[in-house]
């Protein structure tokens, strides 16, 4: 535990004691300049009205150095002044006006001394408690704005030392204060944040107003690290919420999507393995075309998974070369939409050149947006795929005439396990699109959706891969 009083406290008193004394001694050069200046007036002029100029010395040493050294110097200009004046040299008066004339001008010097005192001392008290009072209106404004542990302690350290004039660091509980350093605790009720030590410049000493400030100072920054770190706190239970909440959705998901195929499977081949002579060429053909069917719906969605979880890695391996681009959709397409009995329709512009990337995942890519487009569009409506150049990239629409989106959740629409509301009833992981996103990017491709503004409700997905170079 940081102490919670200052690690110099025993060596205070000492350096103050050096300060005060040397003070002190200051007041003999500035006696000992006015008095040459008073000698050469005198010589000067043969007046030894010098009251003025003992004075004018006093009004500087109380600016300079304080009251306290003021009056030590009205009492040497008192001196001095009764040694100048006639007859010079003796300490006796000449008359009782002169020694009115004297008295007067201890008096008025050390008065002028006390007041002249006051309004430094007063002035510099009024300069320190603006200084640290800046220093602490500026800290809460940055602390306010920032939940970053790390830069809190640092600004914390930084208006620290503005306000003393000096050097100062926050510390952990594990370092030590360097020796000679004020030291405060962090802490909120019982929980300790560390320390922060500051020395002020030249070892000066801070007056009450000003340690009362620095303290409110420290306090204010031990209540923005602690609700830092409640922020950080927070965020990481909001993360592990909604990891548990996509953990639950996945799990929903793959009891769903891995049930429905493997239910279909059992039954048919169990159908086929009791009654198989008792049934018909006919309708073995259609139980083994389900098992097929099915056997490849579930083989895809593995495919899904283990695709999302090679984005995630960074695992996914590529071979980018130019590819022939029909020819990959027209092979995607057979493998998602003909063998379910789903028509689409292709447009390919005669102009089109080659796409440079990885065909295998561009065919996988193009087959989630294809298979999503059907999987959301009436029965019978066809899906309309066209290739064409655009720009220096080959792209690719898949537009089809379901439900569409709103236009609040096209931004997520790309996200893992998002499903639009129009399309909740419809069964799926949410997986698809996020897949044909991730696998555009790695061959540094594009995918955007909008909904068609054609008239017919729908959405129009675009895949774009640049070109080969001719």
């Amino acid at each position: 535990m940081f102490p919670t009083k200052d690690a110099a406290a025993d060596d205070r008193p000492r350096r103050q004691a050096i300060r005060q004394t040397l003070r002190y001694l200051a007041v003999l050069p500035i006696v000992a300049g006015v008095t040459a200046v008073a000698e050469i007036f005198y010589r000067a002029t043969g007046s030894d009205r010098l009251s003025s100029i003992f004075l004018a010395g006093v009004l500087i040493a109380a600016f300079l150095l304080g009251s306290g050294p003021a009056y030590l110097a009205a009492l040497l200009a008192f001196l001095v002044y009764t040694f100048q004046v006639n007859p010079r040299f003796q300490f006796s008066f000449g008359s009782p006006d002169d020694f009115n004339v004297l008295i007067l001008f201890l008096v008025v010097s050390g008065m002028v001394g006390l007041l002249m005192g006051r309004v430094r001392d007063e002035a510099a008290s009024v300069t320190s408690r603006q200084r640290v009072t800046k220093a602490l209106l500026d800290a809460t404004q940055e602390f306010s704005a920032s939940s970053d542990e790390a830069y809190i302690r640092n600004r914390l350290a930084h208006h620290i030392a503005r306000a003393t004039h000096g050097e100062a660091r926050c510390l952990r509980p594990s370092e030590d204060a360097p020796a000679g350093w004020t030291v405060r605790a962090l802490h909120i009720g019982d929980t300790p944040l560390g320390a922060v030590a500051w020395q002020p410049r030249g070892g000066a000493t801070l007056g009450d107003d000003e340690r009362t400030m620095l303290q409110i100072l420290v306090d204010t920054g031990a209540a923005a690290i602690a609700r830092s770190r409640l922020a950080a706190e927070k965020a990481d239970a909001e993360s592990r919420a909604r990891t548990e909440d996509l953990r639950n959705a996945l799990l929903s998901s793959i009891s769903h999507d891995l049930r429905t195929p493997l239910a279909a499977i059992l039954a048919s081949s169990s159908s086929l393995q009791e009654f198989a002579d008792s049934f018909d060429s006919a309708t073995r053909r259609d139980l083994a075309t389900t098992i097929r069917e099915e056997a490849e719906r579930l083989d895809h969605f593995v495919a899904n998974l283990l695709h999302m979880t090679r984005l995630e890695a960074g695992a996914l391996t590529l071979r980018k070369s130019p590819f022939n681009v029909p020819e990959v959709i027209r092979r995607a397409l057979s493998r998602r939409c003909e063998s379910a009995g789903r028509e689409t329709r292709l447009t390919i512009a005669t102009d089109l050149p080659e796409a440079f990337g990885d065909p295998l995942l561009f065919e996988q890519a193009v087959g989630n947006v294809v298979e999503n487009a059907h999987r959301y569009s009436p029965r019978g409506v066809p899906i309309i795929v066209t290739a064409t150049l655009d720009g220096d990239a080959v792209r690719v629409d898949v537009q089809d005439e379901g439900p569409g989106v709103a236009d609040h959740e096209l931004g997520r629409l790309f996200d893992k396990f998002f499903r639009g509301h129009a399309g909740s009833e419809t069964s799926g992981t949410g997986l698809g699109l996020s897949i044909t996103r991730g696998l555009m990017e790695a061959m540094d491709g594009d995918v955007t959706a909008r909904n068609r503004t054609d008239g017919v409700r729908g959405l129009v997905v675009t895949l774009q891969l640049e070109a080969a170079p001719a």
